[in-house]
């Protein structure tokens, strides 16, 4: 039989040090979400100004509102509203604004005038209406005249604040 013996274990001082470990000199990348987050519920502070709305000369809507016959109103109240969702992030939007002019116009004046005013707040401006400009439409047609020029102006002079022109 021949004698197998193991080899000698070096001492610790002859082990060389392991490898370091591979570097990847490259950091790792954040990788952004493929949805956007969901509009602020009404009442929550705005997520960031969006796309400023147009400005819209009175003269020019009240024109336009006679030699349509009113279908103009429709055109104003849907696209004032679509602006100012998409700008704040909240409010009622044009659809809705549409449907509830159609069925139950005479609240419109009254959301209209306040999302205008919430929308001077959260853009850090003093608020020049509100809902309860919305009580000029009591008046036959000098209030609705009242109404729409206040409104429209306020809504006029935020635009151009955030840079519109008109």
């Amino acid at each position: 039989m021949t004698d197998q013996t193991p080899p000698p274990v070096p001492a610790s001082d002859d082990v060389p040090p392991p490898p370091p470990p591979a570097f990847d000199p490259a950091p790792p990348t954040a990788v952004a979400p493929t949805t956007p987050p969901p509009p602020p519920a009404y009442g929550a502070p705005m997520m960031g100004p969006g796309p400023v709305g147009q400005v819209r000369s009175t003269g020019m809507c009240f024109l336009l509102t006679i030699v349509t016959l009113g279908i103009y109103t429709f055109f104003w109240m849907y696209n004032t509203q679509e602006e100012m969702k998409r700008h704040t992030g909240r409010g009622l939007g044009g659809l809705v604004a549409v449907i509830l002019w159609l069925f139950v116009g005479f609240v419109m004046p009254f959301f209209n005038s306040a999302e205008v005013g919430q929308m001077q707040e959260l853009g850090g401006r003093q608020k020049t209406v509100s809902g309860v400009t919305g009580l000029w439409i009591l008046l036959p047609i000098i209030g609705t005249i009242i109404w729409f020029v206040k409104t429209n102006g306020a809504l006029n002079d935020y635009w151009r604040s955030q840079g519109a022109q008109g």
